[in-house]
């Protein structure tokens, strides 16, 4: 591959547009650009969590895995009409839930984000993973966005919420539950 990026800044962005895969500036706030921005935003909440050195491989190469995913994904929404996120992607995340999920104790109560430092950065890259959900469903509401797009961000934030379980319990060996009726 040659180079991608010969020049870092354009100037071109100072006006509050950008340029879209096929060409077309829109708005810097478009909510194409909402919708892909908010992916790059969770790509990097993920990369955050594997920035801990306590993620369990199994977690580490799958989030891996997902990073690319999400830049695939981001490709995607950046270029109107272009189609990366395949059932292929939703299908591995969803071998992933199950596999880790079956290793974990049924929720009796709800958990609050928590449970050591690299299980709470992944509850809030869950959070941003639903953002992004959000956004593409607000951008679908406007312009054709692939239904593989929403379910593959929908998966990954169950599969998020798993592994900040999976992490919780290799931090601290707890889940910090929610108590009704604390007083």
């Amino acid at each position: 591959m040659g180079k991608r990026l010969s020049k870092i800044y354009t100037r071109t962005g100072d006006d509050g547009t950008t340029g879209l895969g096929d060409g077309r500036r829109v708005a810097k706030d478009d909510a194409r650009v909402e919708a892909y921005g908010t992916v790059d935003e969770a790509n990097s909440a993920i990369g955050a969590v594997l920035s801990f050195p306590s993620v369990p491989q199994s977690v580490r190469a799958c989030l891996t895995v997902v990073q690319h995913d999400l830049f695939e994904l981001g490709g995607e929404l950046c270029i109107p009409g272009h189609s990366a996120v395949t059932a292929a992607f939703i299908d591995r995340l969803e071998t992933e839930l199950d596999r880790h999920n079956e290793e974990l104790p049924a929720l009796e109560e709800f958990i609050l984000p928590g449970g050591g430092r690299a299980a709470a950065a992944c509850h809030l890259a869950r959070t941003i993973v639903r953002r992004a959900e959000r956004r593409n469903k607000t951008l679908a509401d406007l312009e054709p966005v692939r239904p593989e797009v929403l379910r593959y961000l929908n998966r990954l934030s169950d599969l998020l919420f798993v592994f900040a379980r999976v992490l919780a319990r290799a931090e601290s060996g707890q889940e910090i539950l929610w108590q009704r009726d604390r007083t």
